[in-house]
């Protein structure tokens, strides 16, 4: 009776800390009222809110503003073949292998690499990389807004072509002409009091003679240099503020939250694109337009330039977003046996299918500017921030009724904007979280709103009058080898170190069993193919490095060394951490090199009914083995006392 008595309180003291000493894997194991799998940390609320936000996460300003160039710029209708190609060489198999590896262990970018503790540094560096693009991103962001704000006028003020100026003042303040190496406008308010949304819009009334000088002298006021920063910009400085309180906002609870925004975020682009193109088509020249963009003019002799491959495949991984985390971390919220091979194929060719539509409806408004101007579509025609800010704000002001495209058109940039900084921001919050569990479990919100204020602050130097000089030099210098060396370094630590196989029997634990025939064509990817691809665009990058400029401004050579920094701080975690890994290990050289490379413990899916026999060896919680001359220290209000149990097996689950 006694020893019955004994064995009872045993496992009432084990059933009452087992939350605590097994990380709650009981109740981790359990499905909330929710519907989450993993109550712990939670799950996306249904199947489209996942794939919406994949998508916009995907779907980006890129596809918008980049891929029609590169696609007239390197032969038209011919680009789509090596593009073609290079997506199914280089960016569904990369894509797949971040949202598997995600997904089968619910852990953000830095604790995926449980795999293979030796690489953790990757995470570790993708995380990084990832806070600086969502700085200089969310500056982009901003100037659309301000785009946004000031569209909302009768008479848009990028619209005068007429070689005299169109000066607005504004409420109770003076437009103050500088006289610089480059010519801008200032807007000065007296009364700073009045401020108020109207006022902000009446406000930024700008003044231009041509539609290049909007950006540069009056939105911008860029200085001479990065050499002369100048005082914070305040127009741009509350748009960026208005962009991370959307943001904060939007992802105040996670997922749960930005789950339901991107309902909006995710679908509103589709309807504007859809807007412009059947508006643009109905405009003279427009059939111009895409003739350049993609015709008759094709020039499949292009087929025949490196560069037209290079452009494609380096299209190809950075419009995905790959290899900055931001798959590993929204997938890690799915369900296990959630399907992430036709997830991956889905958002895949939508992003690029995205980008082919988006072309038309830029080159049909293109070439009915063209029109207007009597001018060769190749001489309007322009890329990134030009496209985007200089010649589609001005070819959509030749249109009747200019307002209301160009606050579609700015509306959707906004929109595009958004869904890939939730992304971005998701991973911060994600590894912060995963890394210190116990400290920041319940604070999703406080993690979230504190991300937003410190980006914020430290986004104030790219709207000074040298801003765009500083969102030039980080898009130069970290959004491309950074991405590259983790992306390559993916693939080395698991299909090399980890084991190809291994992982393989990963996903079909997951998704099903499938034959040897439908994993061939994934392992002449994935052993071959696709690292030897990122690699090529690796040396070719390293090869064909030029330093950044903006326009005809260069830049000194401390902005040139803070450049290589940046690349350094972000890079040097992965050595950093793998030596960390191999001095912390016992044994010889040989020894702690493979105890490095070895999975840790509690590898493996996130929920103990998810292990299967595969991982239930590793993890030695499942079940609890007490021999004699175990003690435990029952739970009393006196003096702490160790009591002598009998030998005794409970079974945990």
């Amino acid at each position: 009776m006694r020893k019955h008595l004994w064995s009872s309180f045993v496992h009432r003291i084990f059933s009452s800390t087992e939350p605590t000493v097994q990380n709650d894997q009981s109740q981790k194991g359990c499905p909330s009222d929710s519907g989450d799998e993993n109550v712990e940390r939670g799950n996306w609320s249904s199947k489209r809110e996942y794939m919406l936000s994949m998508i916009g996460y995907a779907v980006g300003l890129g596809n918008v503003w980049r891929f029609p160039y590169l696609a007239y710029k390197n032969g038209g209708g011919a680009f789509l073949i090596p593009y073609t190609i290079m997506l199914a060489v280089a960016g569904i198999p990369l894509f797949f292998v971040e949202s598997s590896f995600g997904q089968f262990c619910s852990q953000g970018p830095i604790n995926v690499w449980k795999a293979v503790p030796m690489l953790q540094g990757v995470g570790v560096a993708m995380m990084l990389v990832s806070t600086l693009v969502t700085i200089y991103y969310n500056v982009i962001i901003a100037y659309s807004l301000y785009y946004l704000f000031v569209s909302f006028q009768s008479h848009l003020p990028w619209s005068c072509s007429s070689g005299s100026w169109n000066c607005t003042s504004t409420p109770g303040g003076q437009l103050h002409e500088t006289h610089r190496p480059f010519i801008y406008y200032r807007v000065t308010l007296a009364r700073p009091e009045l401020f108020c949304a109207r006022v902000l819009v009446r406000a930024m009334l700008v003044c231009h003679l041509v539609p290049s000088l909007s950006l540069s002298e009056v939105v911008l006021q860029r200085s001479a240099g990065m050499d002369e920063t100048g005082p914070v910009l305040w127009h741009l400085a509350l748009c960026l503020l208005l962009a991370w309180v959307l943001i904060g906002a939007a992802l105040f609870k996670g997922i749960k939250s930005s789950g339901k925004v991107v309902y909006f975020t995710a679908i509103f682009p589709y309807v504007v694109l859809i807007i412009l193109l059947v508006r643009g088509l109905t405009l003279e020249g427009a059939l111009d337009g895409i003739e350049y963009y993609i015709g008759t003019k094709s020039d499949l002799s292009k087929l025949s330039e490196a560069g037209v491959w290079k452009d494609a495949a380096t299209q190809i991984f950075f419009s995905l977003s790959i290899a900055s985390g931001g798959v590993t971390a929204l997938s890690s919220y799915n369900k296990f046996h959630n399907n992430c091979y036709k997830d991956s194929i889905v958002v895949c060719v939508t992003n690029c299918a995205t980008s082919v539509f988006a072309g038309f409806a830029i080159f049909s408004i293109l070439g009915h500017m063209a029109h207007v101007y009597q001018k060769p579509v190749s001489e309007v025609a322009n890329a990134g921030f030009g496209l985007a800010f200089i010649a589609y704000p001005d070819a959509l002001s030749q249109l009747p009724v200019a307002p209301l495209w160009s606050v579609l058109f700015f509306f959707m940039l906004l929109t595009l904007g958004l869904d890939s900084q939730f992304a971005s921001i998701e991973v911060i919050s994600t590894c912060l979280q995963d890394s210190f569990p116990t400290i920041l479990k319940s604070g999703r919100g406080f993690v979230t709103a504190s991300v937003c204020i410190v980006l914020f602050l430290l986004g104030l130097p790219c709207i000074t009058r040298a801003g765009i000089y500083w969102v030039t030099l980080i898009d130069h210098f970290c959004s491309g080898w950074v991405l590259l060396v983790a992306g390559l370094l993916e693939f080395i630590g698991l299909f090399y170190i980890y084991g190809g196989n291994r992982f393989i029997e990963d996903i079909e634990m997951m998704i099903g069993t499938k034959s040897a025939l439908f994993w061939l064509w994934w392992r002449i990817c994935w052993f071959a193919l696709t690292p030897l691809v990122l690699l090529v665009i690796l040396a070719w990058s390293w090869y064909t490095f030029t330093p950044p400029t903006y326009g005809p401004v260069g830049y000194p050579s401390w902005a040139l060394s803070l450049g290589w920094c940046m690349i350094t701080f972000c890079l040097m975690w992965i050595p950093a951490v793998a030596v960390r890994r191999v001095l912390g290990a016992r044994g010889n050289l040989w020894q702690r090199l493979k105890a490095a490379c070895t999975a840790t413990d509690d590898w493996g899916p996130y929920l103990d009914r998810h292990r299967g026999e595969r991982y239930s060896r590793q993890r030695k919680r499942d079940t609890v083995e007490l021999h004699a001359d175990v003690f435990v220290q029952a739970p009393h209000h006196g003096p702490s006392k160790l009591v002598l149990l009998q030998p005794v097996q409970l079974n945990m689950d």
